[in-house]
């Protein structure tokens, strides 16, 4: 979502707004909630569709014990990403804080269906690109040749009888 904002906004305008991100998360990562939600709320004023912000925001007034806010909120984020694990996990704790442990069940359900989607490989098929793949190629070493002849071990020699 960042990089969407930065190539819509210019880079110098999302230099900035990634500084009063990271500004918000430190005061929310200290404990100062409303601080951060000031900035994260002007963030969304200028970026309507910034989902880290709007998740953030979410998680502000769950931290502030604000679980009727918070659900709100996090149906702001479900919004911009319906099918974000993060999101129906968030809404799951938030819903099971209020009270409200049927519609919290949904949301674990939904998480956990948002989780598969990424794992939807057949059986057998071959895995996505990797780290390994990443990697330098390395050049194949040649099969290890097993030794024919051993040497001698003077140690396990016993000694010549005099």
């Amino acid at each position: 979502m960042l990089f969407a904002a930065r190539r819509a906004c210019g880079s110098v305008a999302a230099m900035e707004m990634q500084e009063q991100y990271d500004d918000a998360m430190f005061d929310y990562t200290t404990g100062d909630y409303d601080a951060a939600l000031a900035k994260f709320q002007q963030i969304l004023q200028a970026y309507p569709q910034h989902f880290d912000a709007q998740l953030s925001t979410a998680m502000c007034f769950y931290r502030k014990g604000d679980f009727a806010k918070a659900i709100e909120e996090g149906h702001k984020a479900e919004q911009l990403q319906p099918n974000e694990q993060l999101v129906h996990t968030n809404l799951s704790l938030f819903y099971m804080k209020s009270g409200d442990k049927k519609t919290a069940e949904h949301h674990g359900l939904q998480a956990r269906i948002a989780s598969w989607r990424g794992n939807m490989d057949k059986p057998g098929a071959p895995p996505a690109a990797s780290e390994d793949d990443l990697k330098m190629a390395q050049p194949k070493a040649p099969p290890a040749k097993v030794p024919t002849q051993f040497p001698d071990m003077p140690w396990k020699k016993k000694p010549p009888a005099h």
